[in-house]
């Protein structure tokens, strides 16, 4: 017997702005979380590379488009997403300057954020965030 698990992408895109890292985060327009802000990200289609479906959610949920991305962790507590048994492989990437975003697909909303100054996030994007922090 197999469990049924989903395979997620998340993407942490920073930009350094006055020696300061700004995140691009995302208000989720759906349950679960529905309202709290998140990582740009979703389920990996079926076809799919994961670095190409990081990218692909990136830019459906912020129409911010990245070139590189590079691969930092892979975070599957059990528990971590209310829908079942969900593993999520992350990509970080490092861009110039702010770039302005467009809030579409499922995302209500798309903005940037200090590092430092995070609202409440949804999901265990707090504890990614961490990490990619350690990582650079």
């Amino acid at each position: 017997m197999h469990a049924e698990i989903a395979v997620t992408v998340d993407s942490v895109v920073l930009c350094k702005f006055k020696n300061r890292f700004k995140i691009v985060l995302v208000k989720r327009k759906n349950d679960p979380f529905k309202n709290q802000w998140a990582l740009p990200g979703g389920f990996v289609e079926q076809e799919e590379d994961l670095p190409d479906a990081a990218k692909r959610e990136l830019k459906e949920e912020t129409g911010l488009g990245v070139k590189k991305n590079e691969q930092i962790g892979t975070f599957g507590t059990p528990g971590r997403d209310p829908r079942g048994r969900t593993i999520s492989v992350v990509y970080l990437s490092l861009i110039e300057h702010e770039e302005k975003l467009n809030a579409a697909d499922d995302a209500a909303e798309a903005d940037w954020f200090d590092i430092d100054n995070l609202p409440d996030l949804a999901f265990d994007h707090s504890e990614i965030i961490k990490t990619a922090n350690q990582y650079l």
